[in-house]
């Protein structure tokens, strides 16, 4: 309680929610910056896209695991006496499990690739095909926060619309090992094809089965094969077709084992012969080492999501235990629950959060990423510190980064000030220097320092 009585409330976040200083917004930007000159070099165009978007556009499209984790929005007005005996009886239908546009008509969006297929459903007309898009901004899941796994958190994601090639599908891969190079992180770049995981439920006589038995093979590393088989003997599959999946979930070698051993798997299925002409192609298109070695076949791959139809991406940090820090892969028929029929697309997210805390992990952040002042100029005295800001501001229209300490306070107070700030270089006027005309320049890494003429100030930074 305060003086008035009044209950003082501990400030707090919501669950699954963070706030970032500098030092961490610094990292993030290092890592939003390296993935968006990759996306510009590969010709990916920005695009922003509301945090609100229509209930009815966000579900059914993710599953039914997926809805669960929708954020709805409740309607404004339910404080309205009149709307509230209606809205007690609207909220059991919500309870129940059901939508009720008397309470909730809109939502947080889930991911960035349904409002991106959606928006071209309602640009298709106006937009250039095949339509490169790269689109950076928070998400938010109602999923159990836990390490790597946030309420809200920012996905990077780029996508092609407009064309069936599978030359597309490689450029998505190779954006990967491109991107996580030059963030020095190893990965495993895992490929599979929703196609082949078809063919399987054709060959179990389950095709209609299909999502359950993708979403169970997609929990494998987290629940293990025993669990995956106990989930799939709840769809109604005989213990001969779990067999079957048991040996499909196991196979093992190189690339090029792996697609010898799904053909004897899928036998005839035709879905199946194209999916895996279109692993090979994609492997036999790849030109660079780093490619070769980093893209991995693996048919545990699902991607438990209802809108993928063809090749399917996710990759893997090495040397680190974490989950996916990216994922994607083909939706040829997603404008089509928009009412635009026939526009293919494929596209990759990055998972920023999970990338950043690999980083930290692995101690991969270089080591100037926390430095935003370059020169601190002391204060000692009114007519210095007026005399030292008329030089500072040269040097900002410099492009050089400075700052100078507000109050005059002793040289010790200010001194700790740029250590806390990791900044490199202290200029120091006083009334001799005014009078001289020059600066000392002490370098704050190493101790030196030096004295020379103000006017050659910019110059000094700049070399």
């Amino acid at each position: 309680m305060n003086s008035n009585g009044e209950k003082i409330m501990k400030p707090s976040l919501p669950q699954g929610t963070r706030d970032f200083a500098a030092e961490t917004l610094r990292r993030r930007r290092y890592i939003v910056d390296t993935i968006k000159e990759v996306f510009e070099l590969y010709g990916f165009e920005p695009l922003e896209t509301p945090a609100i978007e229509n209930l009815e556009t966000l579900m059914g499209k993710y599953g039914e695991e997926g809805d669960k984790l929708i954020f709805k929005i409740l309607n404004n007005g339910l404080d309205n006496p009149a709307k509230r005996e209606n809205a007690i009886k609207d909220f059991e239908n919500i309870l129940a499990g059901k939508n009720d546009k008397n309470i909730t008509e809109r939502a947080l969006r889930y991911d960035l690739t349904i409002p991106f297929a959606r928006y071209m459903a309602m640009n298709y007309g106006k937009l250039t095909l095949p339509f490169k898009r790269y689109q950076i901004q928070p998400v938010w899941r109602a999923d159990r926060p836990q390490k790597g796994r946030y309420r809200e958190f920012l996905q990077c994601d780029a996508d092609i619309a407009g064309t069936y090639s599978l030359i597309s599908d490689v450029e998505l891969a190779e954006i990967y090992v491109d991107v996580f190079k030059r963030l020095q992180i190893e990965v495993d770049i895992k490929i599979n094809s929703r196609k082949i995981l078809y063919a399987l439920a054709e060959v179990c006589n389950s095709i209609e089965n299909m999502n359950a038995i993708t979403i169970a093979i997609d929990k494998l590393e987290k629940t293990g094969i025993e669990k995956v088989k106990e989930e799939l003997k709840t769809t109604g599959l005989s213990d001969t077709n779990i067999s079957v999946i048991e040996n499909y979930i196991n196979i093992e070698g190189s690339n090029s084992e792996k697609l010898e051993k799904i053909s004897a798997i899928i036998g005839d299925s035709q879905t199946g012969k194209k999916g895996i002409e279109e692993l090979k192609y994609i492997l036999g298109f790849l030109k660079n080492e780093d490619s070769k070695q980093t893209i991995i076949i693996d048919f545990t791959l699902a991607r438990g999501l209802n809108y993928y139809t063809g090749i399917i991406y996710e990759v893997k940090a090495k040397n680190v235990q974490m989950g996916s820090i990216g994922g994607g892969g083909r939706y040829d028929n997603l404008t089509g629950l928009f009412g635009v029929p026939d526009i293919p697309g494929v596209g990759i997210s990055f998972g920023l959060d999970r990338i950043y805390d690999v980083i930290k992990e692995l101690n991969l952040f270089p080591e100037n990423i926390n430095q935003s002042t370059h020169v601190l100029f002391f204060n000692l005295g009114e007519k210095e510190s007026r005399y030292a800001f008329g030089l500072m501001q040269k040097l900002r229209y410099n492009g050089i980064s400075c700052e100078l300490f507000y109050d005059n306070s002793k040289l010790d107070k200010q001194f700790k000030y740029a250590a806390k700030k990791n900044i490199e270089f202290a200029v120091i006027i006083g009334s001799n220097e005014m009078e001289q005309q020059n600066c000392i320049i002490k370098n704050l890494a190493i101790g030196e320092q030096q004295t020379i003429p103000a006017h050659q100030l910019i110059a000094y930074f700049k070399k």
